[in-house]
Formats: structure tokens, sequence, C-alpha cells
């Protein structure tokens, strides 16, 4: 599978949570929708690109189980997030319930929103290790009270690799006439998604991570109650549109400005990437080799693991809690030195190493990064 991949073949890429990867067929199509726009940009993006864009949202739509009229493209989750925080009409004292498990750009999000409302954002304390999915459930809705308006939960989180239990959180929340408000960022391609199951207000998600999309393709789900409250982002030709379409909500947030929706068109290529090579075969393999491994980099590194080594609580990705005083100083040598593409993550004062694999990876990777980490080990201050 790596020869269907860009990536240099001189690193052990062990890193596709972070940006993802994006195979040569799919990159083609990519370059394909972007050379149809050049050759004649009045009439591709004025004529041809709305009936594209349909058929990609509909594409995309069929893939995770929505109405294709209640999801929209755009470029990445954190400007999802931005969308709906800027039309939550919250008071000052209202509470948003998220967890210490969130990424940080929509922890900084909500404070910049607090800031300005008067709300409050709950992170509410996730003990770890985790115990069982149930603890954890119990645990988060310990930091509801009678203030709580909103729900803010990633789905699987970028520092700790974990998924959290959303459907059930989501169940309810409806019952507790809370908005809910979902971040997917690591799930498309990665674990399910089937929106109309979960029944969330707005779910955002990657197509650029394990959907193995280009760079820059997203999307923000709105369940229909929700769109005439949603304000764009950026208002444009959609807001009073002179020639409005059967939605408002996608005249408003579909078009914005002069953007190279390339990206976004190629999601019929990705899914057929994906249905073509067997995905979801490959996906587990990938899932079963974290399982087998998660526990041997934690007692390589003389830490526990972070939760019960089952499918519950891990996908593709695992994070080994470790300690060091030089995380950015023992991720450059990783990389430099040994050619290993392994982030190190910092999540509450803690720090974890962060392993994600895809179908290009092989049992030769990990014991790369084995060897490797025994040498810092043996050689450096890196690693106590």
């Amino acid at each position: 599978m790596k020869e269907k991949f860009l990536l240099n073949p001189e690193i052990t890429f062990l890193n596709h949570g972070s940006f993802g990867a994006c195979p040569k067929p799919i990159f083609e199509n990519y370059q394909h929708w972007q050379l149809e726009l050049e050759k004649e940009p009045v009439q591709f993006i004025t004529k041809k690109l709305p009936a594209l864009m349909r058929e990609s949202r509909e594409a995309l739509a069929d893939f995770i189980h929505c109405d294709a009229d209640d999801v929209y493209f755009l470029s990445n989750p954190t400007t999802a997030i931005n969308t709906i925080m800027r039309s939550l009409p919250l008071q000052p004292g209202d509470e948003i319930l998220s967890s210490d498990n969130e990424y940080g750009a929509m922890d900084r999000t909500w404070n910049f929103y607090c800031k300005k409302s008067g709300a409050k954002y709950v992170r509410q304390h996730i003990s770890m290790p985790v115990v069982s999915k149930e603890e954890m459930i119990a645990e988060f809705w310990k930091g509801y009270n009678s203030n709580t308006k909103v729900i803010f939960l990633n789905q699987i989180s970028s520092a700790t690799a974990l998924i959290f239990p959303v459907k059930e959180i989501c169940d309810k929340a409806q019952e507790l006439g809370l908005i809910t408000i979902v971040d997917g960022a690591h799930v498309p391609g990665h674990i399910d998604l089937n929106i109309s199951e979960l029944n969330p207000d707005f779910y955002t998600g990657t197509l650029h991570k394990w959907m193995l999309a280009p760079k820059g393709s997203s999307f923000l789900y709105v369940k229909k109650e929700f769109q005439d409250r949603i304000d764009p982002l950026v208002v444009s030709w959609g807001y009073e549109s002179e020639m409005p379409g059967q939605s408002q909500f996608l005249d408003y947030h579909e078009f914005q400005g002069t953007r190279d929706m390339s990206a976004f068109l190629s999601t019929k290529a990705a899914i057929r990437f994906l249905i073509e090579n067997g995905w979801t075969q490959k996906s587990a393999e990938s899932k079963q080799r974290i399982l087998n491994h998660y526990k041997f980099f934690c007692d390589l590194l003389k830490s526990e693991p972070i939760c019960p080594v089952t499918p519950e609580f891990l996908g593709q990705m695992c994070s080994v809690p470790i300690s060091t005083k030089k995380p950015v100083e023992l991720k450059e040598l990783l990389f430099s030195k040994y050619k290993i593409e392994i982030p190190v993550t910092k999540l509450n004062g803690n720090f974890y190493l962060r392993i994600s694999l895809n179908a290009y990876n092989s049992k030769d990777d990990l014991d790369k990064l084995a060897e490797a980490l025994k040498e810092i080990m043996e050689q450096t201050d890196l690693l106590q």
C-alpha cells in the first residue's frame, strides 16, 4: 500500500492522525479539478461548480449517513466550530460542558467566546487511566448543572487518542434539552459514523485525515431545526440571494467568495478509493496492530495504558504516556536522526507519544520506533 501514497519513502510515517496522507489516485483527481478550474474559471465557477458540489455533498452524505441538504464543505473543523460559536445565543452564566480531552484550538475558541459572552466553558476532568465507558460517562456528567446549555465533545481525542462514548452522551443531552456539538475530526473513515443514529445537533469532521482526501477538506452537519439560526461566518452572495436555491442554509454557507473547491470535489474519488481498496479491512488490520502493540510500548517506556486495550477505546491511534522534560527535543531527535515522524502531544501537563497507523504502515515501522526509543533511553536524558 505504501506505493499508492505520496509519502517520502525515507521517512517512517507514524503520524497519519495529524494531517492525513493522500493516495496518488485521489491526488490526481484533485489536480484534475484544479486544471478544470484554470481552463475556464468563469464557466467552471458559475455554471459547473454548483452541480459538482451537489454531487460531492450527496456522496459524502451517503458515506456519513445524513441528508445531503444538512451538510456542507469547509476547510477544517476549527472553521466549523467558529461558525457555530458565533451564532450561539448564550447569556452570562450559561455553561458549555466539555471534557479536559478536547483539541487545543477548540479550547481556545470557546475561551474566546466566553470572554465575549459571559458564558462559562467547563472542562470536566476525565480520570486517567479510564476504567470503563460507564465510569467515563458518569464522570463527564458530574460537570452538569442547571446552567448547562450546550454539550461540546470530541468523539476521538487528538492528544490521548481515546474514543469517547458520544452516542450515550448525546442521547442523555437530548433528554435534558441541551444543544449537542460533536467534534469528529478523527472519525470519518476511522470508526463507523452514522450521523442519523448519533443524532447530534451539530457535527464536524474531516475528509483529509482518515478518508484520505486532499488537505483542507472537512464538513459541518447541522440539524434542520438549527439551520436558520446559524449565520454564515463570511457574508457573501448567498445572503439574501437574488437567485436563491432550495436551501437558505446552503446559500449562506456553501459559497463564500472565490475559493478553489478542488479538495471538496475529490470526495467521490476518495470514497471510491476506500471501497475499491477494501479499506474497512485495512483499517481493521491497523486497529489490531495498535491493540497488539500498545501495552508493549507502555512497558518499554515504563508507563501504563491510559485505557483498557480494547476497540471500545482505541482505533488506529494510541497515546503512550511518557516522562520527559524535553518534549520538543524528543520529537525533533526522532525525526532528524531516526527519520521517524511521530508527535509528542501534551494535555493537562502530561506528555504522550501518539502512534497512528494506516495501511501503508507495517510491523517493521513499529520495530524501528522501538529500537529508536531504546537507544534514546540508553544514550540521552530525553526519556526519564
